[in-house]
């Protein structure tokens, strides 16, 4: 998910900034200095952003089914236990 991230709000950035210049008249080479740097800058903030959600969806992910599976083995001893009661 990060590298799709820094992609995204990368380019997204190089965009803005582009337009931005080409409406205010900046010079071409200032222009395209200051999207590069934005460019490198969004990207390596959608990197890291992609990166903490992947996490956290992961680590969330993980956590339900580990409940899940504690609960649906505390039903399969219960059941157990009933069948030996009988």
């Amino acid at each position: 998910m990060g590298r799709s991230y820094a992609g995204i709000l990368g380019s997204l950035a190089f965009a803005l900034v582009t337009v931005r210049g080409a409406i205010s008249g900046w010079a071409l080479e200032p222009t395209l200095l200051s999207a590069s740097a934005s460019l490198f800058v969004f990207g390596a903030l959608g990197y890291l952003a992609g990166q903490l959600a992947e996490f956290l969806v992961g680590q969330s992910v993980r956590t339900q089914f580990q409940a899940a599976m504690a609960a649906w083995e505390t039903k399969q001893q219960e059941q157990v236990k009933a069948q030996l009661k009988k």
